[in-house]
């Protein structure tokens, strides 16, 4: 049996901010969706300020995951 361990950066009421996108104001992670199928994926759903609603990958072993696109906790 494989068990899967994801590393998964953010969870639900945290507050950050994109580094690239400083314009969107503070975001605050409002649902964190994670896959029951192995390998599957691991989102959450950003609410910012003046940005929008924003869904990005969760799982920091992932390249495309937001912490390596620029999202970080404040």
């Amino acid at each position: 049996m494989n068990s899967e361990i994801r590393k998964l950066y953010l969870t639900a009421g945290e507050a950050v901010i994109h580094l690239r996108h400083p314009e969107w104001g503070v975001g605050k992670v409002v649902e964190e969706m994670n896959s029951t199928i192995p390998g599957g994926i691991s989102i959450v759903r950003v609410e910012f300020k003046y940005g929008g609603n924003k869904t990005f990958d969760n799982n920091l072993e992932s390249l495309c995951c937001c912490y390596h696109a620029g999202v970080r906790r404040v």
